[in-house]
């Protein structure tokens, strides 16, 4: 894939992060990709679906699953908006997701480098080629307004 499909696919997922904001869900956005075809999309839903599982990686794998009806996703680009945590990449690897697109890196749980490299690691029998930084500030920008809300409306609430 071109740098242009990179940041194609990756303001998708970002209008998905848009979406999980407006539930009052993190925005975090995800989509599966396998060539130039769409096969699913998720963004975070922990809090709505009352799931900690419900990341936006573990939604588009769930969705992107049922469609080709298999558990492995051989061939196909995960794009997501912020790099996935330990639990997704674990995910991210049993898939066999080929390669993996994210935009903000994680300091605090980062598994794709990070803090971690799950998505890389040689003791597994699978790994995954990296792209980080696509669209990086557009994403964290994403982020860091919905926290600078939350603490806002927080205080807000403590006056």
């Amino acid at each position: 894939m071109s740098h242009q499909d990179d940041e194609r696919w990756m303001q998708y997922a970002i209008n998905l992060a848009k979406q999980a904001a407006a539930e009052d869900e993190v925005p975090v956005g995800a989509i599966l990709v396998r060539g130039d075809e769409l096969l699913a999309e998720g963004w975070n839903q922990p809090i709505g679906h009352c799931d900690p599982t419900a990341h936006a990686e573990i939604q588009a794998l769930r969705a992107a699953s049922y469609k080709v009806n298999n558990y492995r996703l051989p061939g196909t680009t995960l794009y997501v908006t912020l790099e996935p945590c330990s639990m997704c990449a674990g995910a991210i690897v049993h898939a066999r997701v080929e390669r993996v697109v994210f935009g903000a890196s994680d300091p605090r749980a980062g598994a794709g480098g990070t803090i971690f490299n799950l998505l890389q690691a040689p003791e597994l029998n699978h790994r995954c080629e990296i792209t980080s930084g696509v669209l990086a500030d557009e994403c964290a920008e994403l982020l860091r307004r919905f926290f600078r809300e939350r603490r806002g409306l927080i205080r807000e609430l403590e006056e």
